[in-house]
């Protein structure tokens, strides 16, 4: 719902600020006052297209803000997170900036947004009916939803787009299996071959390591025992070996802890020494015995290591990085060997979806071909209340093409409203049958009848702002009142704001605005005020005797506001 619409510098506008209301809201005033100020205003909000020549002369910009109170919906919601907006208590706030250069800036809660922006938000925020509107009514996806939501098959509507959404999926994702079968089959190739390499070399964590000092003992063989044989004699097996000399020191001390006991301590250290070198000199012994020079050995030893360097090379810098690489391509080797049993799953996942939609989308086409029929009966019953006696309203539905190319997450129905607004002309589509005020009423006459069933309409679709100008035009008398009573049952649900030169239909009004262009100091300017009840019945008496409020006229304004809002008709 618009809540408020500030303008500035626009057209005969300085500055002006509008609060709505919920209802019906009229505005009203004299030929060329600039009623129709507001209605180009939103349209701007919502994206249409601006000249410079709409910039107020003598200033740089113009402005226009509009503050709505919208309900979070999946389609609002895709289209907030997309541009990184918030939503903040249920308000948009939307502006739209012109620059006397020719560029145009929006703005959507103070954030600077594409203008594509406003055009996709424009749908859930209002719907403009004009003489020069590319209005919403046009667009098939919305004719569509309109008959969906007159057959009462939303919910029908939402089981066809998840079919779709799955069977669009697992056709997808059969396609990501299939994919190249030449690249398939050479990672297929490359995969067995990298497995059973790392496989066939039966690596343990570490060995390299122990292989490389292996390889240096064997390398270095008669120089290590050697090495160790001269260390074990002058360990134990010289006669000037640490421990003969460590023994002969024990007999020493021994000697003086005869004399001096307190060296007895001494004694039994050097005595524990040479027990440890004792003990050295057997493990150096034991080694020494072990080391033998085997140059076949070495070549496997030196075999080996190269082996695992070449492994090395094409898979990881360690034994670990070559094992964990064998695993990882196991993984992969067995994913591509299951591809054929993942493909069959898919594929059974694509049929059942396939026949779930099939299934569900014909059952949504009967029920919108028998819709059909009623809506078209409706429509044209109402536009012969609104003086539109001759014209011809039907929805054709378009040929739906052979197999799967014809799908969509809408079923499988193409369809388009077609009218005629005079005899002995053919239905052609809506857009290009009738005038702005006659297409104004076509879509006043398919909201009406949408929202004869409470159901469809009040339950499932969320209340916008419905806008309407020169819906009037070539009207009076009894056709006026219809068009008003049909505006106000239409203001139950949604707002509605309505451009009118008839008292029949501002009797109606919820809320009555009035439009007044003056001159003050040589410039014009426009204004819009709200009316109270008094001015009200005096606004209808201007509206129907002209410049001058005859009594019979205030009279009859008043028997006007008391009629229509005592009806029990609506």
């Amino acid at each position: 719902m618009l809540q408020e619409i500030r303008v500035e510098h626009y057209a005969v506008v300085d500055k002006l600020s509008v609060r709505f209301r919920h209802g019906l809201n009229l505005l009203t005033g004299e030929t060329g006052s600039g009623k129709s100020i507001v209605v180009d205003a939103l349209s701007l909000l919502l994206g249409a297209r601006a000249s410079v020549d709409v910039i107020r002369a003598g200033y740089k910009r113009a402005r226009i803000t509009g503050v709505f109170e919208v309900e979070e919906t999946p389609e609002l919601r895709r289209l907030l997170d997309s541009s990184g907006l918030d939503l903040e208590e249920n308000e948009l706030v939307v502006e739209r900036e012109l620059l006397d250069s020719g560029k145009s800036r929006a703005y959507v809660n103070g954030r600077f947004v594409p203008l594509s922006l406003l055009r996709e938000l424009a749908g859930g925020l209002a719907d403009i009916h004009g003489q020069h509107e590319q209005q919403d009514l046009f667009h098939a996806r919305t004719q569509l939803a309109m008959l969906d939501a007159f057959a009462d098959q939303i919910g029908l509507v939402s089981q066809v787009a998840a079919a779709y959404r799955q069977w669009k999926d697992s056709t997808k994702r059969l396609d990501e299996l299939r994919g190249d079968e030449k690249e398939r089959l050479r990672l297929l190739d490359l995969y067995r071959f990298q497995h059973q390499e790392i496989e066939q070399a039966k690596l343990e964590p570490g060995e390299d390591d122990e292989l490389q000092r292996q390889s240096r003992l064997l390398a270095h063989a008669e120089q290590v025992k050697e090495a160790a044989t001269r260390g074990y004699d002058l360990l134990y097996e010289s006669p000037a070996s640490a421990a003969t000399q460590l023994q002969a020191a024990r007999r020493a001390l021994e000697e003086l802890a005869a004399f001096d006991p307190s060296l007895h301590p001494l004694s039994e250290t050097l005595e524990n020494a040479r027990a440890q070198v004792e003990d050295a000199a057997l493990e150096l012994s034991r080694y020494r015995e072990s080391l033998e020079f085997d140059p076949r050995r070495q070549a496997e030893v030196e075999d080996r290591l190269a082996a695992i360097e070449k492994l090395k090379r094409k898979y990881g810098a360690t034994v670990d990085e070559v094992l964990a690489y064998g695993e990882e391509v196991g993984k992969q080797l067995e994913q591509i060997e299951s591809l054929e049993t993942t493909i069959a799953e898919v594929e059974k996942r694509q049929r059942d979806a396939a026949e779930q939609y099939t299934a569900q989308a014909r059952k949504l086409s009967a029920g919108r071909r028998e819709a059909a029929g009623r809506l078209g009966a409706q429509v044209k019953a109402e536009l012969a209340s609104l003086a539109m006696e001759a014209a011809e309203f039907q929805v054709a539905f378009d040929e739906v093409k052979d197999g799967t190319a014809g799908w969509s997450a809408a079923g499988i129905d193409r369809i388009r409203f077609l009218a005629s607004a005079n005899p002995g002309q053919p239905p052609r589509p809506v857009a290009q049958a009738a005038s702005g005020g006659e297409l104004s009423r076509i879509a006043l006459a398919l909201k009406t009848c949408l929202t004869a069933a409470p159901r469809t309409q009040a339950e499932n679709t969320p209340p916008r702002t419905l806008v309407f100008d020169e819906i009037d035009s070539g009207v009076g008398g009894r056709v006026a009142e219809a068009l008003g009573r049909r505006l106000k049952r239409l203001g139950r649900h949604h707002q509605v704001l309505c451009v009118t030169h008839l008292p029949q239909i501002a009797g109606f009004a919820d809320a009555h605005y009035f439009v007044e262009k003056r001159q003050q100091q040589g410039s014009t300017f426009a204004s819009v005020v709200e009316l109270s009840k008094k001015e009200r019945a005096e606004e209808l008496a201007r509206m129907l005797s002209g410049a001058e409020v005859t009594t019979a006229a205030l009279r009859h304004a008043r028997q006007i506001l008391n009629s229509s809002s005592t009806s029990d008709e609506l």
